[in-house]
């Protein structure tokens, strides 16, 4: 049985001598196309652990943490400079809404009036549409250092921002302390009814980026009886089945490749791998509960991923096909990193009997989730 080692125990191989308090650092991550500059900031603890968020997309560019030897590497997807967030972003770290997953069609109704948002994922809205909160500029409102440091990010989305109602104030809260807790609270409220769903879409590979491992070795664990099945477009029948007997079935250890291309299931053919939602609980809960634990074997390098929020959107990196170049030069393949996002169930809007995306004025909606950094011997 491997025994489970907290990033403390290799501190004195990467960080002796260092400062109890972890940090927030500012600095610039280059130019907006109309010459605006895109802040960072770099939260930092005396542990080996770092992450830089940058403020196109209120996004983590990167989660620099030790392995089983102390050697420190990058473990999310992204790029090195500005230029690939603004070309190709695909999500890489970003925060994704104001409705995070797809909505069928991209259409929904709220009190009987029908509203639409740009549709760009074949037939269906994607992650909040053309323009969504992942491809605009957030503004820094507050940073801190101490126990724990953190970086506040707001956007304001405007009536009718991609055919939502209501405007949306959103702030999002990274902060990472010295027990290597990696925080992100999201919280939002509306001046008219409206639909939210907001989600972070870091790609994790805990081999480190450049590795050509990739991550279909990593293995998961999942604490859900039941997933939700799609159509041949990614959206949900409204059924809810049970992971028992089938390759949705991580309630054990299991590593991702040993099912992955399994066709058998006509759903992993719809989704060329898993891009699907696992039912951790039937609602937003008070407090947080474990949504997912990943390790890398290997390296040692793991999380525990836990959250509010009632499921858990995980893909296994099946739509890179070689053609994005990340950092490092990397080119970026099928398998080389994974999502898990904790939300609520997509296509909420539009099924009834799905925890509600439906935010009223006067009401605060939150996500909350946090990555609790490991390394196992």
């Amino acid at each position: 049985m491997k025994r489970t080692m907290i990033l403390a125990a290799v501190a004195t191989m990467v960080s002796a001598g260092a400062a109890d308090a972890a940090t927030a650092t500012r600095s610039t991550f280059g130019k907006m196309a109309d010459g605006r500059a895109v802040e960072a900031v770099t939260l930092t603890n005396g542990r080996g652990v770092s992450a830089r968020i940058i403020a196109l997309g209120a996004a983590i560019q990167s989660v620099t943490m030790p392995d089983k030897t102390g050697k420190r590497e990058d473990v999310q997807g992204g790029y090195d400079t500005i230029d690939g967030y603004l070309t190709k972003p695909e999500y890489f770290g970003a925060t994704v809404g104001r409705v995070a997953n797809r909505i069928d069609k991209g259409r929904f109704t709220i009190d009987g009036r029908s509203y639409s948002t740009p549709v760009n994922d074949g037939a269906n809205s994607l992650h909040g549409g053309t323009k969504g909160f992942d491809k605009v500029l957030w503004q820094v409102v507050d940073v801190k250092n101490g126990p724990a440091a953190s970086v506040t990010l707001r956007y304001v989305s405007p009536d009718g921002d991609m055919g939502y109602p209501g405007t949306l104030t959103t702030d999002a809260t990274y902060s990472l302390d010295e027990e290597n807790r990696l925080r992100i609270e999201y919280k939002a409220t509306t001046d008219r009814p409206t639909v939210v769903n907001l989600s972070n879409h870091s790609y994790w590979n805990l081999a480190g980026v450049g590795s050509p491992r990739g991550a279909m070795g990593h293995v998961l664990t999942i604490p859900a009886e039941r997933y939700t099945p799609v159509d041949s477009g990614l959206i949900p029948t409204g059924e809810r089945k049970p992971v028992a007997g089938t390759v949705f079935d991580f309630r054990t250890p299991r590593a991702i490749g040993d099912r992955v291309r399994d066709a058998r299931d006509v759903q992993m053919k719809y989704g060329r791998g898993y891009d699907h939602n696992w039912i951790v609980t039937d609602r937003v809960t008070p407090d947080e509960h474990l949504m997912v634990r990943a390790v890398d074997p290997v390296s040692g390098r793991g999380f525990e991923l836990w959250s509010n929020q009632p499921g858990l959107q995980f893909y296994s990196g099946n739509f890179f096909d070689a053609t994005i170049t990340g950092k490092g030069g990397q080119i970026y393949r099928m398998g080389d990193s994974i999502a898990v996002e904790p939300q609520l169930f997509p296509d909420a809007p539009n099924k009834p009997d799905f925890p509600s995306a439906r935010l009223n004025p006067g009401q605060t909606y939150r996500n909350v989730m946090t990555y609790r950094l490991f390394v196992e011997r």
